[in-house]
């Protein structure tokens, strides 16, 4: 039986977590699969302690949800769910965004904040092909993990990061749908330019307007959204594109 690759110097609740989510994400398992112990077990050759704690922890990102019958069931989502989603991660990274201006950061993160934006500057300056999007997903993801990490907090820190989790909520959940649209290097610089101004904003410690750029910001994840449902070409790029409950045409 086939096993789901997962690092091997990983703990035994991450291997199952991070094997678990891969088959789920990757659309090996659909909406409405149950899910058992014994099953995940034998499938990604972990322990049953493990097991059980990431099935928990994959209920609280919103992957899983508990049936009656034991076990859990793979859930699927709908696109108002995802957009309550969006719209509570962009809310938070603003409340970080403004703490962070008005608080004043640290020179050093400050600097760690401008070196990203340029990686990002650098890496939109090529051709845009599969290898420069994945370079972007994972600089923007960085990016946004030291402007939460900015406003020095631990408890806002600790939420953002659990938004982040819920499906299709992170920054980077529909930016692989650009990769086929026509306007994609446009609508990535609008994005890097909102990530400049932040950082700027912060900097100069005009809180009122780190937040609301922050808030806009995440209005790209939206408009992401929209694309791909309209292009069953673009859902394909979404990562676990088929959990998505698409609406009923009347």
């Amino acid at each position: 039986m086939h096993r789901a690759k997962v690092p091997g110097s990983a703990s035994q609740t991450e291997r199952a977590l991070l094997g678990l989510r891969e088959l789920i994400v990757e659309g090996h398992l659909q909406a409405g699969a149950r899910i058992s112990e014994l099953w995940v077990v034998e499938r990604l050759g972990v322990s049953r302690t493990p097991v059980r704690a990431a099935l928990i922890r994959l209920q609280d990102e919103g992957l899983l949800e508990p049936i009656a019958s034991g076990g859990f069931a793979v859930r699927s989502f709908t696109v108002t769910e995802i957009g309550d989603s969006i719209e509570l991660r962009g809310t938070l990274e603003g409340l970080a965004a403004r703490l962070a201006a008005e608080r004043g950061v640290d020179p050093a993160h400050l600097k760690k904040l401008h070196q990203c934006v340029d990686e990002i500057d650098t890496i939109l300056a090529g051709e845009l092909t599969d290898d420069t999007f994945s370079a972007y997903v994972d600089a923007n993801r960085r990016l946004h993990a030291l402007l939460a990490a900015a406003c020095d907090s631990g408890v806002i820190e600790r939420q953002i990061d659990k938004a982040m989790t819920m499906p299709f909520a992170s920054p980077s959940a529909f930016v692989m749908v650009q990769s086929i649209d026509a306007s994609a290097r446009e609508m990535l610089l609008i994005a890097q330019a909102q990530h400049r101004a932040v950082v700027e904003a912060i900097g100069n410690r005009e809180g009122a307007r780190a937040e609301a750029l922050m808030r806009e910001h995440a209005r790209i994840a939206h408009r992401n959204l929209r694309a791909a449902l309209e292009n069953q070409k673009a859902m394909k790029r979404v990562p676990g594109g088929k959990l998505i409950r698409l609406p009923v045409s009347r």
